[in-house]
């Protein structure tokens, strides 16, 4: 089955939390990894998500290590809805 990985950054303008990380990371923009197989036995191309991975630190972090967290692209959206609700309120 062929595969293909997409990578994208997010931003956060709050603290967040995520489950599999074992802290509240802070805002930022994070380098955001997935995975995708390709669908066999339809007569056009279409991909399904198999696996989502956040890069930890953030993006503007001068840390020379990074690690890559398995995360549920589902529990992400709802992350980055969140931030951007409180961003519009104001509620930080």
């Amino acid at each position: 089955m062929s595969t293909r990985t997409t990578h994208s950054v997010v931003h956060f303008s709050a603290p967040f939390a995520l489950r599999g990380v074992d802290e509240i990371l802070p805002p930022g923009d994070y380098a955001i990894d997935e995975d995708e197989e390709l669908i066999d036995g339809i007569s056009w191309l279409a991909y399904r998500r198999v696996a989502t991975f956040i890069h930890f630190p953030s993006v503007a972090s001068n840390s020379r290590t990074s690690q890559l967290i398995a995360i549920d692209h589902a529990e992400l959206e709802a992350a980055l809805q969140q931030d951007r609700t409180k961003e519009h309120d104001g509620s930080r």
